[in-house]
């Protein structure tokens, strides 16, 4: 049973500046109070779409596919609680239960077979398990997380899903990037899917209305720019980053963004063009202050817009390996 909480009277201030019109507004809280359908991403490494679809029949689940990633499924059905990760299919690792939204960052990023791609928080493992798809098992990843109990479900679900390519490596973000930067180890290919306030699971977890304030979304944000530097320190010349989180608070988002472009003139936002749902363009002001430009480019996806999860992302490019700036990346 779904227990609703009323959102503060900030954030809806919040939304409303964000989208801007009123039915649109009326529209996402209406939908924050509706359950989501689940969704499952069919495992290639294992089994092809069209073998999948013909084991699961016998459940007669009503399914659609989404189009141009016939991987991708939704299930229209109303299931049974737990249904969807009891049976044989999901126990051999044929498909992984993850929502579709959290499927669009591998998507944009591409990691190609051979790629070295670094999953900076990485549990439990559905975007590394994607990209390990895409790669064929090629190339290397390692999956990064910092708990000790994290790291034991991304570990179980690599296994079950026959992933070879990877490997697990448990430290803080920041920690991992000093000890690979003394390597001089560089990646082709980086998400970093950062920890965020979570705005955007509100109809799976609502107590996140209950949970939100600005100071954590302020807090949170300190720490996501340290990330995302992190992160892009370790990019090869060329080398192309995701920057996402489940959350809308620009804070988290475009001004995450915004500091690392202020810092970094080597770092361009990259236009986003093959994801199969509908999405927004970043937002390139907030409290009254102008931000980059280009964070047009970025995607923001609200539940309301495909009966989904909501979601942000923004793909960058290391464009040399010039220095960034001196004095001015402080947090």
């Amino acid at each position: 049973m779904k227990t609703n909480y009323e959102p503060k009277e900030k954030f809806v201030e919040r939304m409303n500046i964000l989208l801007k019109d009123k039915e649109d507004v009326k529209k996402f809280f209406e939908t924050a109070k509706t359950l989501p359908k689940k969704s499952i991403r069919i495992n290639t490494l294992k089994i092809t779409p069209k073998e999948l679809i013909q084991r699961i029949k016998k459940y007669d689940w009503k399914i659609t596919q989404i189009k141009d990633n016939p991987e991708i499924i939704r299930i229209e059905s109303q299931l049974k609680p737990g249904e969807i990760g009891k049976t044989r299919e999901h126990i051999l690792g044929y498909y992984y239960v993850q929502e579709i939204t959290s499927m669009m960052p591998i998507l944009a990023l591409q990691p190609k077979p051979n790629d070295i791609f670094l999953d900076l928080c990485a549990s439990p493992g559905s975007k590394t398990t994607q990209a390990a798809a895409l790669m064929e098992n090629k190339g290397t990843i390692i999956a990064n997380d910092l708990s000790i109990g994290r790291i034991a479900i991304l570990s179980a679900n690599l296994q079950r899903l026959s992933v070879t390519n990877t490997i697990v490596t448990r430290h803080p973000g920041t920690e991992l990037f000093t000890k690979l930067i003394k390597l001089n180890f560089k990646f082709d290919k980086i998400l970093v899917d950062a920890p965020c306030s979570g705005e955007g699971n509100c109809r799976i977890s609502p107590r996140t209305f209950l949970e939100w304030s600005e100071s954590l979304l302020k807090g949170l944000s300190r720490k996501q720019k340290k990330l995302i530097q992190a992160g892009f320190d370790l990019l090869n010349k060329d080398g192309e980053m995701i920057y996402s989180t489940c959350t809308h608070a620009p804070e988290e988002n475009e001004e995450v963004v915004n500091h690392l472009l202020e810092n970094n003139p080597n770092a361009e936002i990259l236009p986003i063009t093959n994801l199969p749902i509908k999405t927004r363009e970043g937002i390139t002001e907030w409290n009254n202050k102008p931000l980059n430009p280009s964070l047009k480019n970025a995607k923001r996806i609200y539940h309301h817009d495909n009966d989904m999860e909501g979601f942000f992302l923004c793909k960058i490019k290391k464009t040399s390996e010039e220095t960034k700036k001196t004095g001015e990346n402080s947090i």
